[in-house]
């Protein structure tokens, strides 16, 4: 949402050959396509081929050149090095030259003023790439060398979203039909006006030197145009709101579509691996909505239902489900919210100390040593206080110093992560039985986005010691407790088992992807089927 053109999920259009045609077809069917069917103006497409990499022994690939010369003069095919213009799929495996075909989307006057060739992948934002084909045709192999194969495959990708944009005459991939319905709805129900142009000025921060790498440079001139420039500056206050506006739109529309369908597919927000970033994901544009659009309430979740609506021709399954996704969403958002507000409070008024030293290096005191902190960076420490005090998250801490022309003293925020991982470790020392299996499937189904009363039965139990108190930790086939994580703590409440037993359930955790329950004591009858009540009320009140 920061540019116009690139996305968290974006839809891939593709042509595939598995050992039937190659080059000759593939590039002669991709101009076939953009200029008979698209109608796409050919003065305005450049392509790339691989030049060749000495050190791997691959010489140019030549007849790439030859085709592309059948249809674009040579100013327009361009030559492209390893890193972007061969494709391999990871460190070993099948691999190959590719050819870019980039669409120049600038006025007549910015093209006469200055060739494409120049901005063809230079991060221009209306300079693109709209396709790309690959030639398949070496392996790697582990030791790192290259063996052709026995047979030469072709692999596609088409970016659908940039496609749009160039068949609608946009400048942006957000003006489209594809996003439009979003953040017009957006504009409608936050007041403000959702405005694709603007004019682009220097944070003032930067009128220091800060947050630029190449601070003598002239910016606008590096890139060739306002619009290209757009990079290199940063977000937040000291823009105009016109443009954080835009930007906070455009951001929640494409952060919607992930997080949706992502959650139809089955991947739920955690704070482990996948889930964690869909999380991340989700929380960035809650605060977005929040601090540039005055949603002080969930709103994010009001989206699922206009995006299930458009794509149900498309992408059913999301339709289907479309009222669980915004459940899941909804929640997230509630928990978020809670520690969201008093976060940028704290950074802001962080921030506002900081801006007023003239000095290279300021001292930040947390109270057990004095960390010295350069001008433009944001005191680590403060950063980790943050995250421990308040469960604000580092990777936002992190963008909104990004947007004011800053960054984080990371640094000094692990050196204080480590030394509380390490602090736990010892104060937490736990003496832990063995588990008790009941049953061998390790397989957990959580149920509380849609209940909080599930019959379930325990699979597996163990006691544990810690600081002179014994307790149990079981864990469920199905539960509806939400394990302690992102800031939210853990659910309490009660197993209640057929034969009149009641055990408190008093706090839930995570551990090695498994929800594990605390309760005091084991029921009388382990394998008695139970059902697992969350405590509704102290749910919705922290």
């Amino acid at each position: 949402g920061i540019d116009t053109y690139h996305h968290t999920m974006f839809e891939m259009l593709g042509n595939w050959s598995f050992g039937d045609y190659f080059k000759k077809e593939a590039i002669e069917w991709s101009w076939e396509l953009m200029i008979d069917i698209y109608k796409i103006d050919p003065n305005r497409l450049y392509v790339t081929y691989f030049e060749g990499d000495e050190k791997e022994g691959l010489e140019k690939d030549q007849e790439a050149y030859d085709l592309w010369k059948q249809f674009l003069p040579e100013s327009h095919i361009l030559p492209g090095n390893k890193k972007d213009n061969f494709w391999e799929m990871g460190e070993t495996g099948p691999c190959g030259p590719c050819s870019e075909i980039h669409f120049d989307n600038r006025s007549e006057e910015e093209r006469n003023g200055r060739s494409g060739a120049e901005l063809v992948n230079a991060d221009d934002p209306q300079v693109i790439e709209i396709w790309n084909n690959v030639f398949m045709q070496f392996n790697r192999l582990k030791d790192g060398s290259l063996q052709p194969l026995p047979n030469k495959h072709v692999d596609t990708g088409m970016g659908f979203e940039r496609l749009v944009r160039v068949l609608q005459g946009k400048s942006s991939n957000y003006d489209t039909d594809v996003f439009q319905p979003l953040i017009q709805f957006i504009a409608e129900k936050c007041g403000k006006a959702y405005e694709s142009e603007f004019k682009l000025e220097p944070h003032p921060a930067l009128s220091k030197g800060e947050g630029s790498e190449n601070q003598t440079e002239d910016l606008t001139t590096k890139q060739g145009s306002a619009a290209s420039a757009a990079n290199s500056f940063s977000f937040g206050e000291g823009r105009g709101e016109a443009y954080n506006n835009a930007v906070a739109m455009r951001v929640m529309a494409d952060h919607i579509r992930a997080i949706s369908f992502a959650i139809a597919d089955g991947q739920l927000p955690s704070n482990n691996k996948a889930g964690y970033v869909i999380r991340r994901i989700l929380r960035r544009a809650v605060r977005y909505a929040y601090q540039y659009l005055n949603f002080k309430e969930p709103f994010l979740n009001q989206l699922v239902p206009l995006l299930a609506e458009q794509f149900k021709d498309v992408f059913p399954n999301l339709n289907e489900q479309k009222d669980f996704v915004q459940k899941v969403v909804l929640e997230e958002e509630v928990s978020f919210l809670r520690t969201l507000e008093k976060g940028i409070n704290l950074f802001k008024e962080h921030l506002s100390k900081f801006k007023t030293y003239d000095e290279e290096w300021y001292g930040y005191d947390y109270g057990q040593e004095v960390e010295d902190v350069p001008y433009n960076k944001v005191s680590g420490a403060f950063a980790f206080l943050l995250y421990d005090s308040s469960g604000f998250p580092i990777d936002l801490t992190e963008l909104m110093a990004r947007e004011e022309g800053y960054s984080v003293n990371m640094k000094y925020f692990e050196k204080l992560l480590q030394e509380q991982k390490n602090r736990s470790r010892a104060a937490t020392a736990i003496d832990t039985g063995d588990w008790i299996i009941l049953k061998e499937d390790d397989t957990v189904q959580f149920t509380g986005y849609t209940e909080t009363e599930t019959i379930a039965h325990i699979t597996k139990y163990r006691k544990v010691k810690a600081k002179g108190k014994e307790q149990f930790q079981l864990v469920l086939d199905k539960t509806p407790f939400y394990a302690e994580s992102g800031g939210q703590v853990g659910d309490t409440g009660d197993l209640i088992f057929t034969d009149g037993e009641i055990i408190a359930v008093t706090d839930t955790k995570k551990e090695n992807g498994l929800i594990v329950h605390f309760v005091d004591k084991l029921p009388e009858d382990i394998s008695d089927v139970l059902t697992a009540y969350v405590d509704p009320e102290r749910r919705l009140s922290i």
